[in-house]
């Protein structure tokens, strides 16, 4: 029911779209470009016989002919319209323009067949190419005539376009694989210095208080499951902060009075997305770059507030800072060499780039600091973003 109505809301909206247009060639402009959208959502998810199924019958529409396939070099991945029991033939013809990357026309003496019904004439075979001129699959254009020179032209700027979307889905994948090593590399970074400091300080508390050596194990065990979790590229700041909680609760436990901290969150930016991680790096790059080597208490603050469309989150200690422009340096070098561990740059940097790659270039670390005058570090965060939601 809901369903069919959704569909019929959805038939009027585009009936209305198509009266809006004046002239015919602006209708034709706008059923090619609503027709590549269809076909480029499931190529955007990557080529497989699902997505190749549901992108076929807008890739035949758009290139006009009676039938079209989609095959890579092992199988005919899928099919609409006319030619399915020609499928080997096919097949042998996308494998060898895949590997030759090359395309190639087949006429009727090259698709013989023992149906005297048979409707297939020809078929244009054209590798689908990305821009760096790489294909894994082709696309097969088949025809009831000696294919046309429309038909070959309408066959090679499809594919080329097809390939495009594929490469597209490519990179975003090679995104997501990045972000998730990017998160390695930073749990690998910060994990065993903490992990050596908190065992330190629960073991002495083991035989003089017991029972807070027993809470501050269970503070580090569920630390230490919320970092290494197995899913989910983002959190919720709600999330992150508890996890950031359970940290400086054992950090307390080192340093006692000299590590105070203020919180000052808004309750209606609890709820917001961001890549994990995102927090816990800058709260740890304060207390063991910034306020341990202080002599004395230091203050760690952290807030969060309302910024209408967006989410304001500062971490700012009043350790002994650093130079600025050593600052620089660092995470220059880390963007160079990201294998070489420089502490505190290593994370800064991290999150940074992260946060970029997901919000964009506007969105990333602002830092302000200087010798002796404590460091501060400020994220914006926008409170909803396509495709960026917490993993439950």
């Amino acid at each position: 029911m809901i369903s069919a109505l959704g569909a019929a809301l959805f038939a009027v909206v585009r009936l209305r779209a198509r009266r809006g247009i004046a002239t015919a060639t602006q209708r034709a402009t706008y059923d090619v470009l609503h027709t590549a959208g269809l076909a480029a959502e499931p190529l955007r998810a990557g080529l497989t016989p699902a997505s190749a199924a549901k992108a076929v019958r807008h890739l035949r529409t758009l290139v006009g002919s009676a039938g079209l396939a989609l095959a890579d070099q092992e199988r005919l991945l899928a099919i609409d319209g006319r030619g399915g029991h020609h499928a080997d033939q096919f097949l042998v013809a996308a494998a060898g323009a895949v590997k030759a990357r090359r395309s190639t026309v087949l006429g009727e003496s090259e698709l013989r067949c023992d149906r005297v019904d048979c409707p297939v004439r020809g078929a244009v075979i054209a590798p689908l190419t990305g821009p760096d001129g790489r294909a894994a699959a082709a696309l097969v254009a088949i025809a009831d005539d000696q294919p046309a020179p429309g038909l070959v032209q309408a066959a090679l700027e499809t594919a080329h376009w097809a390939g495009a979307q594929l490469a597209l889905a490519e990179l975003d994948s090679s995104r997501e694989r990045l972000a998730r090593a990017e998160v390695r590399a930073l749990r690998a970074q910060i994990s065993p210095h903490f992990i050596y400091n908190a065992l330190t300080a629960i073991g002495s508390f083991v035989r003089t208080d017991p029972e807070r050596a027993r809470e501050l194990i269970l503070e580090f065990a569920e630390f230490t499951r919320y970092s290494f979790r197995a899913h989910g590229e983002f959190t919720t700041l709600a999330e992150e902060l508890r996890s950031i909680d359970r940290y400086l609760t054992i950090e307390r436990a080192r340093f006692g009075d000299r590590l105070q901290v203020k919180l000052q969150i808004a309750p209606e930016v609890l709820p917001v997305s961001l890549p994990f991680l995102c927090l816990q790096p800058l709260v740890e790059n304060a207390v063991r770059h910034g306020l341990s080597r202080k002599p004395g208490p230091g203050m760690l603050s952290i807030e969060a507030q309302d910024a209408g469309a967006e989410c304001y989150i500062t971490v700012e200690d009043d350790g002994v800072g650093m130079d600025p422009a050593v600052l620089v340096a660092g995470i220059a070098e880390v963007a160079a060499d990201p294998v070489e561990d420089s502490g505190q740059h290593v994370g800064l940097s991290n999150v940074d780039e992260r946060l970029r790659s997901v919000f964009g270039d506007q969105f990333g670390l602002v830092v302000e600091t200087g010798l002796g005058s404590g460091t501060k570090v400020s994220m914006r965060i926008p409170k909803f973003h396509r495709h960026v939601r917490a993993s439950a």
